[in-house]
């Protein structure tokens, strides 16, 4: 696997100071930019490269964990980062919309909403919003993504219990809904040996959906094992993905297995 390094992204040392770091993302953004490069195709992906390496590097928060993370790991620091960020979280206060401004003011360019909907799909969206004495901004994705090194929760800015109530309190200041992922659905097959053996059809009501299912049983499936039902679990919200339902399967053990079994039990004799 290819490790970045963003230092080396941006072509800045180490100790570059905020303002070299910002120049330097200015001066690429601008080469990169897919309105000056409709002919060549790989400069989408350096300009995704260069966008992650500026919003991590101009955030100090960001850039201290990244530093610590090259002095323990060396190369492999990025990936160790990525592992602890969303697209979303690396995005999160960077002023890489308002650089983004000044080039589609300056050069009739596009501007960062359609530039990162064009990058990161249709569902990915900025949003800014100013009260009285209050501000915020970031980035967020109504289509969340699910996977490997990624927190799965709702993948917008804010994450844990603090998170949470700084999302609700957002929410509330602006009426503005920030997608959220529904949970999973945890529930129960009890299956006869018969029918775990053969597999088959299923007949399953789904409660919380009021919906009758055909669930396909695998033939051989074991005690214990789970079956996933992609998104039938409880619905998102403002645009978040749908849980999943997982059905733990149990399969009932046989009172008796033969009839001597029977007999011996009730202490009869053929």
């Amino acid at each position: 696997m290819v490790q970045e390094d963003y230092y080396q992204v941006l072509g800045v040392d180490k100790n570059a100071t905020a303002k070299q770091i910002k120049e330097a993302y200015r001066q690429l953004a601008f080469k990169f930019h897919p309105d000056r490069n409709k002919e060549n195709t790989s400069a989408v992906e350096e300009m995704k490269k260069v966008n992650e390496a500026y919003a991590v590097l101009s955030n100090p928060a960001k850039k201290r964990e990244y530093d610590t993370l090259k002095n323990q790991f060396g190369s492999s620091a990025y990936t160790h980062f990525r592992n602890n960020y969303s697209e979303q979280d690396i995005f999160s206060g960077s002023d890489i919309n308002h650089i983004f401004e000044e080039m589609a003011r300056n050069f009739g360019l596009r501007g960062s909403n359609e530039i990162f909907k064009e990058f990161y799909g249709r569902g990915y969206r900025q949003f800014e919003f100013k009260k009285p004495g209050f501000s915020a901004k970031g980035y967020f994705s109504a289509r969340p993504v699910r996977g490997a090194g990624y927190q799965n929760q709702a993948n917008s800015t804010f994450g844990g219990n603090f998170g949470k109530m700084s999302r609700f309190l957002l929410q509330k200041l602006s009426g503005f809904q920030f997608p959220e992922d529904g949970t999973d659905v945890h529930d129960h097959l009890y299956l006869d040996p018969q029918q775990a053996l053969s597999g088959g059809p299923y007949a399953y009501y789904l409660r919380h959906k009021s919906k009758k299912l055909l669930v396909k049983i695998p033939p051989g499936i074991r005690d214990g094992q789970q079956i996933r039902l992609a998104a039938m679990g409880q619905d998102g919200k403002g645009g978040g993905q749908p849980g999943n339902l997982l059905l733990k399967v149990h399969i009932r053990k046989p009172l008796f297995k033969s009839i001597k079994d029977f007999l011996s039990k009730w202490k009869l004799n053929l």
